[in-house]
């Protein structure tokens, strides 16, 4: 491996942190709240990824957009209450994810940043809750279109002057491969998240984190 630098990008809910518990449970209370059906498990998964106003956008196309509005914001509110409840149980990391961010970490020509729909609040939140300090790029919902836009990664190699051929995007959704594809990197796929992996059409699927750091480096 040379030693120019590369960037590695993770998506968060569904591939860093195992957050369906807390998002299905949110999305209850929000339709509860407006007094509406809440949409099945496999429905709220589908759209996990999406920022906030697209995903409800998705799941609620025939309500006009001020029910919309009201479901956004119940859904915040609720996922914030059960945040500060719960603390890092609230979503907890998938086996594996903090060790092999600290194994990419320690190396020297390694970047890692995320790329997520969460909010910044939210991102923010996890991040403190789990003492993650080895992302020097984050990149959320706030501040970018909805994912498949490529924005996102590309503002992130932007900030760390890393090429797009020395940049890999891993995620668990299709919203994630085909961003990471949109903006000409590598993508990897996971297995154990919110969208069938071998569906997503990415250029490699890892089964397990303790796959990640020796295809890494097989690739570069």
């Amino acid at each position: 491996m040379s030693d120019a630098l590369r960037l590695i990008l993770f998506d968060v809910d569904g591939t860093l942190a195992d957050s369906q518990g807390a998002i299905t449970s949110a999305m209850a209370a929000a339709f509860a709240g407006a007094g509406l059906p809440s949409p099945s498990r496999a429905e709220i998964l589908s759209i996990v990824g999406l920022s906030l106003p697209l995903a409800m956008a998705e799941l609620t196309g025939e309500q006009p957009a001020d029910v919309q509005a009201v479901l956004v914001e119940g859904y915040k509110s609720a996922y914030k209450s059960a945040r500060l409840a719960a603390g890092a149980g609230h979503s907890p990391l998938y086996p594996g994810a903090a060790e092999v961010l600290a194994e990419l970490n320690a190396v020297p020509e390694y970047l890692l940043g995320v790329a997520t729909g969460k909010s910044q609040r939210g991102l923010d939140a996890l991040i403190e809750a789990h003492e993650l300090r080895c992302f020097v790029t984050r990149q959320c919902a706030d501040h970018h279109p909805s994912k498949p836009h490529p924005s996102m990664v590309l503002r992130a190699m932007a900030e760390t002057g890393v090429r797009p051929e020395d940049t890999v995007m891993i995620g668990d959704t299709s919203f994630d491969i085909d961003m990471g594809r949109a903006a000409g990197v590598r993508t990897i796929a996971v297995d154990w998240g919110f969208h069938p992996a071998e569906r997503l059409g990415a250029d490699h699927i890892i089964k397990s984190f303790g796959e990640l750091a020796p295809l890494l480096r097989n690739t570069w």
